[in-house]
């Protein structure tokens, strides 16, 4: 599946939560939606928190 697709389906049911549900529903399609991504890219490996944390600290510098 590629990217232009699945951001598609993304639109669609974040369209889908604020149509029927309203903006709270919106806000929480995305945020267990951000939480989903997160969760699965760590069990594929791509994704890991130490680097996350390491990264922000260097910016602040």
């Amino acid at each position: 599946m590629n990217t232009a697709l699945v951001g598609l389906m993304v639109g669609m049911a974040l369209a889908f939560a604020a149509w029927f549900g309203g903006f709270g529903a919106f806000l929480l399609v995305a945020a267990l939606g951000t939480i989903g991504f997160a969760v699965g890219r760590m069990v594929d490996g791509g994704l890991d928190w130490r680097e996350v944390l390491r990264g922000a600290d260097r910016r602040r510098r």
